[in-house]
């Protein structure tokens, strides 16, 4: 039982800074996308966003891409998704950069995967006769971070 004891103690030691640290990343991309909200007088809905770790300013430490939805602007139906970058520093997440990527009448955005320091998105955008409600065009698209901008190349 002692044995056990120690064991669990061991493996709760190793995680818990690891737990630590993603717990203090959400919360400063929680704040950064509900203060963005509040400014544009929308929200963002539940479980949307899509986040994914990987090195974006070439330091060899895992950054992290966070693509999010704010709709409802003003109390109108629109919705625009937006990417934004977050760099690791010693301190923990600070944000670098953001960007519109997508939205209502413009196009829909699936953040893929990070390799080499570019950020990789499916599309799908809007076809002549697809209405507000559903674009059909299939494409793809990517993101690199430039200082502090992000730039996209189309595929």
């Amino acid at each position: 039982m002692k044995r056990f004891a120690t064991l669990v103690l061991l493996i709760l030691s190793l995680t818990s800074p690891m737990v630590i640290a993603q717990t203090a990343d959400k919360a400063v991309i929680d704040k950064f996308i509900a203060a963005q909200a509040k400014r544009e007088g929308g929200e963002e809905p539940d479980d949307v966003r899509e986040t994914i770790e990987g090195d974006l300013n070439h330091d060899g430490t895992a950054d992290v891409a966070v693509l999010y939805t704010i709709e409802g602007q003003g109390g109108s139906n629109n919705y625009v998704q937006y990417l934004a970058v977050f760099v690791r520093k010693k301190t923990g997440l600070v944000f670098a950069a953001r960007t519109p990527a997508g939205g209502k009448n413009r196009r829909s955005i699936d953040l893929t995967s990070i390799k080499d320091n570019v950020m990789y998105f499916d599309t799908t955008g809007y076809a002549d006769g697809d209405g507000s409600c559903c674009p059909s065009i299939k494409g793809k698209t990517s993101f690199k971070l430039t200082g502090r901008k992000l730039v996209e190349k189309r595929r």
